[in-house]
């Protein structure tokens, strides 16, 4: 996989997205920042990062045989990307909070915001923005939140993690079509925080609310059942799953 290695940068994401509008490319490339200024996470979310110590870069997938019905496919599978790499470091206490928030030890160390390319009704590629703490310790004002280093104890090297990262990535990528859907979302399910447990939950209407995850519907719904015992589907914009 090509690699752009840049000090300073706005985004990773919208760099890539300039090079896919001006070039069309059709081969994976990963570009990683010391520093962005404007990091995106998700809900619209600005990714803050201690400049030097942490791993922020987006990288670029073609995508050929992803129906676009089946999008969450690819978060599903970067998800595990990421949770499968941090496992070879043995972080402890992996999990994927929906959609696809890692943690370790329950606090927040990595966050994924992905944008596809679509071009005449199909999937065309992805952009992929990942921001995984590595040996940043201090977060302030951000609850929950976790590094590699605050968690284990030790130094990492960001090189390391990129390279097994991408591994990961290109590994996954080159067996990831709709056809695979159903074994994806097992794994995923197998490692999803808080599945089949009472669990509080923020609504759009900012109240909180308790039930159970059943599972991800095939367009990246969260299944709950209730408190009476009525099974419900929310996306992204309608809960929040609290820690």
């Amino acid at each position: 996989m090509n690699i752009i290695k840049v000090d300073a940068i706005g985004s990773t994401n919208t760099f890539l997205k300039d090079i896919n509008r001006n070039s069309k490319n059709k081969t994976p490339v990963c570009v990683i920042a010391k520093t962005q200024s404007a990091g995106k996470g998700q809900r619209g979310a600005v990714w803050q990062s201690n400049p030097g110590e942490n791993l922020t870069c987006s990288v670029f997938m073609p995508i050929t045989q992803v129906a676009l019905a089946d999008q969450f496919l690819l978060s599903m599978v970067v998800a595990l990307s990421v949770h499968d790499t941090l496992q070879s470091f043995q972080m402890p206490k992996l999990a994927i909070k929906w959609p696809n928030d890692i943690l370790s030890d329950s606090q927040k160390i990595c966050g994924i915001l992905i944008e596809n390319i679509v071009n005449s009704g199909s999937l065309q590629g992805a952009i992929i923005g990942i921001g995984i703490n590595v040996n940043q310790t201090m977060f302030h004002g951000i609850p929950n939140a976790g590094s590699m280093k605050g968690i284990s104890g030790m130094h990492y090297a960001i090189e390391e993690v990129l390279i097994r990262l991408l591994d990961r990535l290109e590994n996954e990528f080159l067996s990831v079509s709709s056809a695979n859907f159903e074994s994806v979302k097992d794994r995923y399910e197998k490692v999803l925080f808080r599945k089949n447990k009472p669990s509080t939950f923020l609504d759009a209407e900012g109240e909180k609310i308790i039930g159970i995850i059943q599972q991800v519907t095939r367009s990246g719904t969260l299944e709950i059942l209730l408190e009476d015992a009525i099974c419900k589907e929310f996306d992204l914009k309608e809960i929040k799953l609290l820690y």
